[in-house]
C-alpha cells in the first residue's frame, strides 16, 4: 500500500481554490456562449394592397396591381380537412395556419402573366392574418390544372402541368 502526503500551507490552499473557482466561472460563462440557431426573417405587414403586391412580387411574380378577388373569412378553432392538406403545402414554404386558427384571414387573389410556359389563367392567392403573410399558393384551374408555392419556380425546377 501506497501513501501520498503533501504539504499544503493555507496560502497556496486558498490559492487553489480560487484558482478552481476562476475555472468554473470561465466554464459556465463559454458554456452560456453557445451560438443559437438562426431565428428566421420577420414576415413584412402587408396592410396595404402595395405591400401585398410588392411582396409577391419580392417572391418573383409579376402581377396584376389589383386583386381579382378579396374573401374575408373566419379560420377554424383546430384545422380539418381540406385545411390540413393546404397547411401541408404552406408548411414547405415556411408558413403555419395553425397559428391562425380562431381567426380572420383575408384571401387575396391576383392574376399571375408571367408563369412559365402559362402565359394565361394563373392566379396568386396570398392569405394575410393580423396584417402579416400566413399562406399562399399559385394555381391553375382547368384540366390541366394545379396548385403549387409561392416559390418562383427556377429553370431546375418542372414546373407543375406545363
Amino acid at each position: 500500500m501506497m501513501i501520498w502526503t503533501a504539504k499544503f500551507s493555507r496560502k497556496k490552499a486558498a490559492l487553489a481554490v480560487i484558482f478552481m473557482g476562476v475555472v468554473m466561472v470561465a466554464l459556465i460563462f463559454l458554456m452560456g456562449r453557445v451560438p443559437e440557431a438562426e431565428e428566421p426573417a420577420p414576415l413584412p405587414q402587408l396592410t396595404t394592397n402595395e405591400e401585398r403586391v410588392a411582396y409577391l412580387e419580392s417572391k418573383g411574380w409579376t402581377i396584376a396591381p389589383e386583386p381579382v378577388e378579396t374573401l374575408q373569412f373566419l379560420l377554424p378553432a383546430t384545422l380539418e380537412e381540406p385545411y390540413l392538406s393546404y397547411n401541408a403545402l404552406q408548411t414547405a414554404q415556411g408558413f403555419d395556419l395553425s397559428k391562425c386558427c380562431g381567426k380572420q384571414v383575408s384571401r387575396y387573389t391576383y392574376t399571375v402573366t408571367n408563369y412559365p410556359a402559362r402565359p394565361q389563367g394563373v392566379q396568386a392567392n396570398l392569405y394575410v392574418c393580423e396584417d402579416l403573410p400566413v399562406a399562399g399558393d399559385i394555381f391553375c384551374t382547368g384540366l390541366d390544372g394545379f396548385q403549387d408555392t409561392l416559390i418562383f419556380p427556377t429553370p431546375a425546377q418542372p414546373t407543375e402541368g406545363a
